[in-house]
């Protein structure tokens, strides 16, 4: 494949990593990660760092374009780069969004627009430090996480139609608004659900007890729990808007349109984008209130 594609250079400390000229660039390596919907070409000049090594490789990064790359997965590695400020994103075919991304603490600036994305991370905008996200032209997204109401949000061009049948995703429906959920979410919870179920419990549970008295999980292993239970209780698919508790298999989804807040100005009131608020009792549920 043509290597401009998938090329980007990587850069010196507080350097930008950006798309490289237009001859002559080095190809991005399959080694890195990113995985394209194009095949990727292997280069003496490439970037020849593991996705689990990417913040040894590359620890002072805090600017990353990646954009118009045709990028279908970015590596939860993404999470490593701890000194990240300005990630972008956009004119990609990403679906999903790693949780990691809502994660990066010292990120400042998002941009995802133009891609093919259906939902958010529950988390993304729970950093004070996230100031902007730009998801402009993801024609199927139609819920944007809570923790973005104060955020700067671009969102232009959201919220088409979705045929049900094509996509294997919960929804969840208030009125005459759906919105699909991350594929993480296994479960929804509504007013009338007070009991939690017996997993999710013990998730909750176990987490809280790691973290307040052995204040790390290392003891388990995957004899203790099965792998994908281990790796959820490392990385919680969310925490509650209304009260900041981790939630691992279930989440109480609360909606509130956009055109129905102080930003509809912005979008003329045409938008059909919500934001949803994600909580982990009933009780948070009935007591969430996002534009209080």
């Amino acid at each position: 494949p043509n290597s401009q594609e998938h090329g980007f250079r990587p850069a010196p400390h507080r350097r930008r990593l950006a798309p490289p000229p237009a001859v002559g660039a080095p190809p991005l390596s399959p080694t890195l990660g990113w995985q394209s919907s194009a095949a990727c070409a292997r280069s003496p000049g490439s970037v020849g760092a593991e996705p689990e090594n990417l913040a040894q490789k590359l620890p002072n990064l805090v600017e990353l374009y990646l954009h118009s790359n045709n990028i279908v997965v970015v590596p939860e590695a993404i999470g490593s780069l701890v000194k990240l400020q300005y990630l972008d994103l956009s004119d990609n075919a990403l679906e999903i969004v790693c949780p990691e991304i809502g994660r990066l603490r010292a990120l400042r600036h998002l941009r995802l627009a133009n891609n093919q994305l259906r939902f958010l991370p529950p988390d993304l905008g729970r950093s004070r430090e996230l100031q902007c996200v730009y998801v402009d032209n993801n024609v199927h997204l139609k819920g944007l996480p809570s923790y973005l109401y104060n955020k700067v949000v671009g969102c232009s061009g959201c919220g088409a139609p979705i045929q049900v049948s094509e996509v294997k995703l919960l929804s969840f429906s208030s009125g005459q608004l759906t919105v699909f959920l991350p594929a993480e979410v296994k479960a929804i919870g509504t007013e009338k659900d007070r009991v939690l179920p017996l997993q999710e419990l013990a998730m909750r549970s176990l987490h809280h007890t790691c973290h307040s008295s052995l204040k790390d999980l290392n003891f388990l292993s995957p004899i203790s729990l099965p792998r994908s239970l281990l790796e959820l209780l490392h990385c919680p698919l969310g925490h509650c808007h209304r009260c900041s508790e981790p939630m691992f298999t279930i989440v109480y989804p609360k909606l509130f349109p956009l055109r129905e807040t102080p930003m509809a100005g912005l979008h003329q009131g045409r938008t059909t984008v919500s934001f949803v608020a994600y909580c982990c009792s009933a009780q948070c549920l009935q007591t969430c209130d996002l534009l209080s």
